[in-house]
């Protein structure tokens, strides 16, 4: 007998997560008023992660073993393969949801006649209460976000929090016609060029202003400097998000400013960089090819390093680093093994 189809089904990307995979699963298996599936997708942990996913006896928890670590877009492409519900949810392995999260979601999306829902977050920090991410009278005036909104959330240098750290809700069917997936190729940013490529190809958007999803900041977690490899990489592939999309004036405007402010970002790591080096003559160079990364010294190096940072859905940990101290980088699960 053909089994049931599911209403939603969870896509956990998951890589060294064995202290916190059981959370992220319980909380969609949690889910009322819906019928969900789990999958769960291991991009070759070298711990207990897996064996932890595979000790469920729960029919609705589904694990996936990639033979070859593929990064966070790869395993959730894997993941998007495998699902059967009529709407994805896209869980970090060390997050979690509400009980009545994904009900919302989808009523707030079928009522606004969108294929794409996002709500608000709550930020668990390692000490001190809970935050609410963004203000909830904020988001209510907005109704749906659109892509010139979302993409002028994603200029680097301007704010911590921008919308690209909202775990989006898709309707699979909506995906599947227009052929999105995630990008394998990217480093970081996976997240973004994936909503952004579908309100370009019509998607509408539906905001919940209540936060249902619950973002843990941790120890623990893996330490690095991003590279201009990575910079590059947004930059190469904006210019295939341009090359594949139509923008209107407005979205192109924000997508401008996006891209300028991405350039500043890579004069800033490369001044960053002769600086540490004690490179005079090159930081008067950078400096004098782009005066905007100059500009950006004036607040404390941590601090920009930061904000540079925060666009980056993938860039989730931050601490009181240093100019000679590398910055914190990927969750576990996100870094490539």
């Amino acid at each position: 007998m053909e089994q049931h189809r599911p209403q939603a089904t969870f896509i956990i990307a998951a890589f060294k997560a064995a202290d916190t995979i059981e959370r992220a699963i319980d909380s969609a298996l949690a889910q009322t008023g819906v019928s969900v599936e789990v999958i769960v997708i291991d991009d070759c942990s070298p711990d207990d992660t897996a064996e932890i996913v595979d000790a469920y006896t729960d029919p609705r928890v589904r694990l996936i073993r990639l033979e070859t670590n593929r990064g966070p877009g790869g395993a959730r492409n894997a993941g998007l393969a495998a699902a059967r519900g009529d709407w994805i949810v896209i869980l970090d392995s060390d997050d979690a949801v509400s009980p009545d999260r994904t009900a919302r979601m989808i009523a707030r999306a079928t009522a606004a006649k969108a294929q794409i829902a996002v709500d608000n977050v709550d930020v668990v920090p390692l000490d001190g209460p809970i935050k609410r991410m963004f203000d909830e009278s904020q988001l209510s005036a907005l109704e749906t976000l659109t892509l010139p909104a979302f993409i002028g959330s994603n200029v680097l240098f301007q704010a911590e929090h921008n919308y690209g750290y909202m775990k989006p809700v898709f309707e699979r069917r909506f995906l599947e016609e227009h052929g999105l997936r995630f990008d394998e190729s990217l480093p970081i940013g996976e997240d973004y060029l994936l909503l952004a490529s579908a309100l370009a190809k019509g998607g509408r958007c539906a905001v919940e202003p209540a936060a249902g999803y619950t973002y843990y900041i941790r120890s623990g977690s893996i330490s690095r400097v991003l590279k201009l490899h990575q910079v590059d990489a947004m930059l190469a592939a904006d210019a295939e998000f341009l090359k594949n999309h139509r923008l209107d004036a407005a979205s192109m405007a924000a997508q401008l400013r996006r891209h300028r402010s991405i350039q500043d970002a890579r004069s800033f790591i490369i001044l960053v960089d002769q600086i540490k080096a004690r490179s005079l003559s090159g930081a008067v160079k950078t400096a004098w090819r782009n005066p905007a990364a100059v500009r950006h010294l004036r607040m404390p190096i941590a601090v920009r390093l930061r904000r540079l940072m925060a666009p980056f859905t993938a860039i989730r940990r931050f601490g009181p680093e240093t100019m000679n101290q590398t910055t914190p980088g990927n969750r576990p699960h996100k870094s490539k093994g």
